[in-house]
Parts: structure tokens; sequence; C-alpha cells
């Protein structure tokens, strides 16, 4: 098992030189606040620069790990991104590097991954998050997110994972035995902003170079088809009555239900979905009937969502939680929108789900949980 910490990776970013000042940042509203007058006094400017401080801070602790990576006997590989690599666009069902320099997995053209960095052992994978926030507690289902499809896509390898964090960020203990976390000295990225805004000048970019060195396009991986397990996934569950269970609690399944966070099990009627839900109305829908999904909870449980299409790009996720139901609206350009589009094609009449059926999957799911 691999060990970083602060007593091998050392605190400060003078053997960085100007590199932090060649990645890519989004400033341009931080700047506009700045120039209207805000300081860390307004909570908007407060909420921009922390925004901007986590790109920092991913960007300084992947250059200190690049620089562990050359010297430590037991990587192997160490996928390069950022300024370290020529701009290239992303692959489709292909680990890759994005135009904006981060590694990412898509399937066909959406994203479904992305990885602040990856590194190999023998045997290991790790995925590595670094993050400011003060407490991880919401991080487990990101984290069994990229698990899970790390494992698809490198099932040879004993996947693992690396949290770098600020002193004094809580959650910690609740975190999965898979992820072991480095806590650093607080960080502040003040110094670049000055720099980035006055546009000074930088000192040459430092190239590492190692053997080590991996690019993410060159990695092979196994094969996933994104949208054909999709529909195997449906159509296997929906062999039971109302629900093959077996297959639903099998290891595989919920690896792939990780990797899509929800598992669609088929649809109501909206005149069924309204009887659960009678004081809901949308205007103008021209939803036809509310795609029933199984997701995961935080603490081990299991809960149905819905999904209402409007209209062509127009779709809402509703939950329910003590009788009051909770709307959200979905990225019109996200992958649920097209997951929607998938499902319109495949989900005929057959995956129909009578209010007697939708009671007894969710009886069932009361009894049962998940690690």
């Amino acid at each position: 098992m691999l060990t970083i910490n602060a007593t091998v990776i050392p605190h400060g970013d003078e053997d960085l030189g100007d590199n932090l000042l060649y990645y890519d940042y989004n400033i341009d509203h931080l700047l506009s606040l700045q120039a209207k007058g805000l300081t860390m006094e307004d909570e908007s400017y407060v909420s921009a620069f922390r925004s901007f401080e986590g790109e920092v801070y991913e960007n300084y602790i992947y250059e200190k790990l690049l620089r562990f990576a050359t010297n430590e006997p037991k990587i192997k590989q160490f996928i390069i991104k950022g300024p370290h690599k020529s701009r290239t666009h992303a692959q489709s069902d292909a680990l890759s590097v994005s135009w904006k320099g981060q590694i990412i997995y898509r399937a066909r053209h959406k994203e479904i991954g992305e990885f602040d960095g990856l590194l190999f052992t023998d045997k290991e994978l790790y995925f590595i998050e670094m993050t400011l926030v003060k407490s991880v507690s919401n991080l487990k289902k990101r984290l069994r997110k990229k698990r899970a499809l790390l494992e698809v896509l490198f099932p040879r390898y004993n996947v693992r994972s690396i949290l770098v964090l600020n002193d004094g960020a809580t959650g910690t203990t609740e975190l999965p035995p898979y992820a072991s976390v480095w806590f650093t000295k607080p960080y502040s990225a003040a110094h670049l902003l000055e720099r980035l805004s006055t546009n000074s000048q930088r000192a040459p970019m430092i190239c590492v170079e190692s053997d080590k060195i991996a690019h993410a396009q060159e990695i092979r991986t196994s094969s996933f088809k994104y949208y054909a397990t999709l529909s195997w996934m449906v159509r296997s569950l929906r062999n039971g009555a109302p629900i093959d269970w077996d297959f639903f609690r099998k290891p595989a399944t919920q690896r792939y239900h990780d990797i899509y966070t929800k598992i669609y099990i088929g649809y109501l009627s909206m005149e069924d979905f309204y009887t659960l839900i009678p004081s809901l109305s949308f205007e103008n829908s021209q939803a036809t009937r509310a795609v029933v999904a199984i997701e995961k909870d935080h603490v081990g449980g299991y809960f149905l969502t819905y999904f209402l299409r409007h209209s062509g790009k127009k779709l809402d996720n509703v939950t329910i939680a003590d009788s009051v139901a909770k709307v959200a609206k979905k990225d019109p350009l996200g992958i649920t929108l097209t997951e929607m589009n998938h499902l319109d094609k495949m989900m005929d009449s057959s995956f129909a789900l009578t209010l007697e059926q939708h009671s007894e999957i969710s009886a069932t799911l009361k009894t049962i949980s998940h690690k």
C-alpha cells in the first residue's frame, strides 16, 4: 500500500517555480467583483475566491505529487495533465485529458468521470481527490462513483483513493476503508491571484521528466459500453416480479449502480404519479410518464426518485421525503437527459409499473442496505 503524507512531500511552492501560473483559471468573475470594490468582507467575493483557491490547491498538490511520483519506487505510472501535456480534445469511451487539462472519462460525448490525479503501482490504482471543503461527509457518493468506474475500466487493479485536505477538515472517520487521507497545512492562493490579475512575467515552465509519466490516451482500458450496459441493467432488473432482487444485490450490479448513481426500473403513468404526489403540478408540461429509479443515500439506504421530461430539454428530478416532494431541474446538457433519450427508445409498455408494484418496491427497499 502506498503512503503519501506531509512527511514525504514538503510544504510550500518554492520548488514549483511559476508552474501554477500555467494552469487555466476562470477568474473573470472574481476580477469583476474586485473592480466593483468587493473584498473578503463580502460573501459573494468570498465564495468566488474560495472557488478559485480550490482550483489552485488542486494544481499545487498535483505538482507536488508529480515530483513525488518520479522518486517513489512503488509508483510505476503517473498520468500527466494540465500544462504538462499538449492540449487535445477528450476522446469518447476512453480515458483522456480534456482541452482544459483535466483527466476525464467520456461516454460518447458526455463526461461521466473526472479525476484530480491518477497513479499506478504494480497492483493498485489510486485516484486522488484534492479539496478545501471543511467536511468530507458528502463526498462518499462521489468516491463510490469514481472507484466503481475505475474498477470497470481497470479490473486487474485494486482501486483505492487518497484525499488531500487542509488541516481541520471533518468527516474523515466516515470515509470507506479504501480511502486514505493526507492533511496539509492551510493554503492561500492570494499571491497567485495578484500575479494573474497583473499579468506579471512568468519564469519558464519547469517540465518534470521521468519514464513513469504516462499519457491517459495511451493507457488501455477494458471495454465499457455505457448505454448498452444501461439497457442490460433495466431489462435484467425487470425479469423479476416486479424486480429481480437477486440481480439487484449482485456486487456487479451495485458497482454499476454507483457509476450511474441511479438504477432505472420502469415508469409510472402521470395519472398514477399524481396519485402519489397530488400536491405537485407542472405548468405547460408535456410529460407522458414519470421514469422511476433507485438511488443510494449517504447512510446505507435506498430511495426512489422520479424523472419527468416536460419538453425536449426540460427535465425535472422529483424526490419525496416525509410526504414532501422536492423538485430539482436537471442540466439540459447533462448525462441524465441523454439517458432519458435512450430510455425513451427502449422502454416500451412492458416497463410500466402499477401503483401496487411501486408500493412493493418501496417497501422492499426499506429492508435492504448498502455499504
